[in-house]
């Protein structure tokens, strides 16, 4: 095999590939045997007739697009190898010169990973965070227990704080015109939970059942939703119901009712623990994506565009999937940001899935760095426990498909990665 590569740019590699003669003749040998096994020929078993007799019983526009497929499937990895050329998708394979089964020439082009360079990431540091709780997170926890177990009586009487309203809401524009999610049915609000857009509840408060009223509310200039920031909204609520909510008394017999603790000191205790737990695994998270991030703006490559459009398009499909989970389609939701869906891509997706792409990649560099590995006996305990914990038919099914658990072992691969950069940050 003769190997040409140019490359017309750091990501991009053209490999011209001239096969040799040997190769040619034993890839038709592997077809034939291969395609001969469902070919009947007088006087021999399936499968036993001599390949020349067997190939004059195929189709032959068949045979030389096996014959082809087979061939580049072997010498383009080889090519490609030998030439440390590191492709990150499939190429595009153009025939050249093609005379059956005696000369080839084809070319591949693909999008490759260019050079990284690492910094001299075992001396960079960084101090990981400690967390905390404070008496008021545990007081949180604890009240929203309370209202969770409180009990819930309609009254004929005015809303007042602490109350629960059932409301129908509707939002409109300056114009008269409905906006898209600022509406709800029996919709339970607990006023002054402060749960709902500034301003909001304090106009519920003194009305009755079956009453009516109209008001504008200003939406904060940092709200979510852009088109939304620092509006004025229409609002016109309709109370359905108010429901007196009264908590239980905080005693030893409340805390038993909401956990297997024996008083309320002991379920303080276990709601600090937990507490604690959650908010150092969400510290380790920070602290590690930052760590990540800071080997990453120091380490210099270049990415494919292939590949960053790839991870967009992985982004958009997780959003969609989160906005179908709240009521709620991709245009609705690109409507509210008054943005179309190749302008949301430019403006809030690409830095980002630029940004993960070359995380990715540094990580992997470094894995083969420090020659971290995920054994066989690794994954199979991690995909068990996967099983063990979605019961489901259907993810059951997705675990067991094979590119499952390719992601879970890149996963896997990643994670210690970096637990490995992390020890060399704290020391």
């Amino acid at each position: 095999m003769h190997v040409k590569l140019n490359k017309p740019t750091t990501t991009s590699a053209v490999l011209t590939v001239t096969a040799d003669k040997e190769e040619l003749k034993s890839t038709r040998e592997v077809v034939l045997k291969k395609l001969g096994k469902d070919v009947k020929v007088s006087g021999f078993r399936p499968g036993k007739a001599p390949l020349d007799m067997v190939e004059k019983q195929i189709n032959q526009q068949l045979l030389q697009q096996e014959f082809l497929e087979e061939v580049i499937q072997q010498l383009y990895p080889k090519a490609a190898q030998d030439n440390s050329v590191r492709p990150v998708d499939r190429p595009e394979i153009s025939i050249k010169a093609f005379v059956p089964f005696t000369e080839l020439t084809f070319e591949a082009k693909v999008d490759v990973l260019g050079e990284v360079k690492l910094p001299d990431y075992k001396k960079i540091k960084m101090e990981r965070k400690t967390a905390k709780v404070t008496k008021k997170d545990i007081d949180e926890v604890i009240e929203n227990l309370r209202t969770q177990s409180a009990v819930k009586e309609s009254v004929k009487r005015a809303a007042k704080d602490s109350d629960q309203v059932l409301i129908d809401f509707k939002g409109t524009d300056k114009k008269g015109k409905a906006i898209q999610g600022a509406d709800g049915k029996d919709y339970p609000l607990v006023l002054g939970s402060n749960t709902f857009i500034p301003g909001f509840e304090e106009h519920l408060v003194g009305l009755k059942p079956g009453e009516e009223k109209t008001f504008d509310v200003t939406f904060p200039k940092d709200y979510g939703v852009s088109s939304l920031a620092g509006e004025k909204v229409t609002f016109a609520v309709t109370v359905k119901d108010v429901l007196a909510v009264k908590k239980p008394e905080l005693t030893d017999e409340f805390a038993k009712t909401v956990g297997p603790v024996e008083s309320l000191k002991q379920l303080r205790e276990d709601i600090e623990k937990e507490l604690l737990k959650e908010k150092q695994r969400q510290a380790d998270l920070e602290y590690e994506g930052e760590l990540v991030r800071e080997i990453t703006k120091k380490s210099k490559l270049e990415v494919p565009d292939s590949l960053v459009e790839e991870q967009i398009g992985r982004m958009l499909d997780e959003l969609k999937q989160n906005l179908s989970y709240r009521g709620q389609t991709i245009k609705e939701f690109l409507e509210s940001k008054g943005l179309t869906e190749d302008e949301y891509k430019k403006q809030e997706l690409r830095e980002q899935a630029e940004e993960r792409v070359k995380g990715s990649i540094v990580l992997a560099e470094i894995a083969e760095t420090e020659n971290i590995q995920v054994t066989p006996e690794e994954l199979e305990i991690r995909m068990q426990v996967l099983k063990g914990q979605y019961q489901d038919p259907q993810m059951q099914a997705e675990l067991n498909k094979p590119e499952a658990k390719q992601n879970i072992a890149s996963r896997m691969m990643s994670e210690k990665t970096v637990a490995q950069l992390a020890s060399y940050a704290a020391k």
